[in-house]
C-alpha cells in the first residue's frame, strides 16, 4: 500500500516537470516565431530603388489579381501572395529575389523564408507608395519654394511635376494638373481624412474617382519622390471606367468636356448635390442672372412677328442659375489673307470677349425648333473663376478651330462691371490674379495640350507638357492659345484655403 501511494507521487511530480517542459517549450518556439517574424534581413542590400514604381494598377503580373499583391523590391514587378507555391514565393527562389512589400498592408517580407521584416531604413519606400501629409505641412506649401532631389538625382519643385502621357491622356493630364495648383482643393485631397467618411450607395463606383484623385494629388506634392515625373494611370483608368470609356487613355479628348465631366463627377462622388456644397463648388461656383426672350420663327410674315412678340410667351423671362466656369466665345476669325498669302491671326482683348457677361449684349442661340436672344450678368463670383474660351467649333462632318489670340493681363483683371448693381455692393473684392492656363496648340483633332501654371511658393510661372517642365516668362504666355483658364481672387487665402471634409 505504502509502495503504491509512493509511484503515485512520483508519478505526479514527474507529470509536473512535464508540463512545465510544455509551456517552456511553447513560450520558446512562440519567442523563435516571433523572431523569426521580425528579424533583420541580409538582403536589404539588394533592393533596387530605381526600378520601384507604384503609379501604375497593383496587379499580379502572372495571374493578373488584385488580391494580396507584392512589389519584388529587387525588380519592380508585381506577384500574388507570399505562401508556398504562390507568384511572389516561386519568382523568390527562381530569381533569388528575397525582399517583398504588401501593396495594402505596407509590410515587408523575405522570401522564401517568409518572415517579416521591421527596419526604418525602408520608410522612405513605404512613404513614396503611400505618402501623408500633416495640417503643418499643407499650411506651409505655398509659403517656401524649396527644390528637392529625387532618388534618380533629378531636381523638383512638389506640384510642378510631369503627368506621363501614356498614349493621347494629355487633355485629361492638363486638366489634373490644373486642378493640382488650386489650393484648397489641393488641400482637401492630400488628407484622406476629409473624404473617407462619406457614405455612398452600395456598388457605386464613382468613389473610385475621389480615391485616384487624392492619391495623384498626394504623388504630385511628393517632396520625397523616388523619380521627378508621376504616371496617372490609376487615376485615367478611373476616368475610363467611372465615365463608360466616354474619355479614354488611347483616344484624343477634348479638354473643356474632360473638365465639365470631371467636376461634376467629383462633386456628385463627394455627396454634393444641387443644394448641397462640396469642395468642388466651394472653390469654383458663381452664379449669374439669364434674361432670355423667345424669337419668332423666320419664316413668320411681319405682321405675324408683331402678334407674336406681344404675347407671354414671347417676353423676357428671367432665371438664376449657377456656374463652374464660364464659356467666352470667340469673335469670328477672318477668312481673307495678307499680302504674303498667309492667313492673319487675329487678336482680341479679353476684356471685348467677358462684354457677354455685362447684362446688356444679347446673343441669340438656336434649338431644333425655337430661337432664343440671351443676355447674362453675374451675381456671385468664386474663389476661384474658371474661364472657358470657345475655339472649336462642331458641325456633322468636321471641327474647325479658331486661332485667335486673346491678349489678357497675368494679374489684377478686375470683374465688378459684370455684376448686377446688388451684387456690386455685397461682393468686396472681385480683382482676379491667373494661376493656371491651359493651352491647345495645332490642328483640332490632333493637336495637343500644355499648361503654364503659376508655383505659389516661388511666384514663378512653368509649363508642363507631359513630362517637360520648364520655367517660362510670364509675357510669353499671353501669346498662346488659350483655352481654359483659372483666375484667383485676390482675398481668396482666408476665405479658401480650409480643408475641413465636407
Amino acid at each position: 500500500m505504502m509502495v503504491s501511494m509512493k509511484r503515485e507521487r512520483e508519478a505526479e511530480v514527474d507529470d509536473d516537470e512535464d508540463d512545465e517542459d510544455i509551456v517552456a517549450a511553447k513560450v520558446g518556439r512562440g519567442r523563435a516565431a516571433e523572431d523569426r517574424r521580425s528579424r533583420h534581413c541580409p538582403y536589404l542590400d539588394t533592393i533596387n530603388r530605381s526600378v520601384l514604381d507604384f503609379d501604375f494598377e497593383k496587379l499580379c503580373s502572372i495571374s493578373l489579381s488584385h488580391i494580396n499583391v507584392y512589389a519584388c523590391l529587387i525588380c519592380g514587378k508585381y506577384f500574388q501572395g507570399r505562401g508556398l507555391k504562390s507568384h511572389a514565393y516561386t519568382h523568390s527562389v527562381q530569381f533569388t529575389h528575397h525582399v517583398f512589400l504588401n501593396l495594402h498592408t505596407l509590410k515587408f517580407y523575405c522570401l522564401p523564408d517568409n518572415y517579416e521584416i521591421i527596419d526604418s531604413s525602408l520608410e522612405d519606400i513605404t512613404y513614396v507608395l503611400k505618402p501623408t501629409f500633416t495640417k503643418q505641412h499643407i499650411g506651409g506649401l505655398d509659403k517656401q519654394g524649396k527644390l528637392y532631389r529625387a532618388y534618380d538625382g533629378t531636381t523638383y519643385l512638389p506640384g510642378i511635376v510631369g503627368l506621363n502621357n501614356i498614349k493621347a491622356n494629355d487633355y485629361a493630364n492638363v486638366v489634373l494638373q490644373a486642378f493640382s495648383n488650386v489650393p484648397p482643393l489641393r488641400n482637401y485631397f492630400l488628407e484622406e481624412e476629409n473624404y473617407m467618411g462619406i457614405r455612398r450607395p452600395p456598388g457605386d463606383i464613382m468613389f473610385l474617382l475621389v480615391q485616384r484623385f487624392g492619391e495623384l494629388m498626394r504623388k504630385l506634392w511628393n517632396p520625397r519622390n523616388f523619380k521627378a515625373h508621376v504616371s496617372p494611370h490609376e487615376m485615367l483608368q478611373a476616368v475610363v471606367l467611372c465615365s463608360k470609356k466616354n474619355f479614354q487613355i488611347t483616344k484624343q479628348g477634348d479638354a473643356v468636356d474632360f473638365m465639365t465631366w470631371f467636376l461634376n463627377a467629383l462633386h456628385g462622388a463627394l455627396g454634393g448635390t444641387k443644394k448641397k456644397t462640396s469642395s468642388i463648388t466651394k472653390a469654383f461656383q458663381g452664379s449669374m442672372r439669364i434674361f432670355s426672350k423667345k424669337l419668332p420663327h423666320p419664316d413668320c410674315t411681319p405682321e405675324e412677328k408683331e402678334a407674336l412678340l406681344v404675347t407671354e410667351e414671347y417676353q423676357e423671362q428671367m432665371s438664376e442659375s449657377t456656374f463652374l466656369f464660364l464659356t467666352l466665345d470667340l469673335p469670328t476669325a477672318p477668312l481673307y489673307k495678307d499680302e504674303k498669302e498667309q492667313l492673319i491671326i487675329p487678336q482680341v482683348p479679353l476684356f471685348n470677349i467677358l462684354g457677354k457677361f455685362n447684362g446688356s449684349t444679347e446673343k441669340e442661340y438656336k434649338t431644333y425648333k425655337e430661337n432664343f436672344l440671351k443676355r447674362f450678368q453675374l451675381t456671385k463670383l468664386p474663389p476661384y473663376l474658371v474661364f472657358c474660351i470657345k475655339r472649336f467649333t462642331k458641325n456633322n462632318f468636321f471641327v474647325e478651330k479658331n486661332p485667335t489670340i486673346v491678349n489678357f493681363p497675368i494679374t489684377n483683371v478686375d470683374l465688378r462691371e459684370y455684376l448686377t448693381e446688388e451684387a456690386q455692393v455685397t461682393e468686396k473684392n472681385t480683382t482676379y490674379d491667373l494661376v493656371a492656363n491651359v493651352v491647345h496648340d495645332g490642328k483640332p483633332t490632333e493637336g495637343a495640350y500644355r499648361i503654364h501654371v503659376l508655383h505659389h511658393g516661388t511666384g514663378k510661372w512653368y509649363e508642363m507638357q507631359d513630362l517637360q517642365v520648364t520655367d517660362i516668362l510670364p509675357q510669353m504666355i499671353t501669346l498662346s492659345e488659350a483655352y481654359i483658364q483659372i483666375w484667383k481672387r485676390q482675398e481668396s487665402d482666408t476665405d479658401t484655403n480650409n480643408h475641413t471634409a465636407v
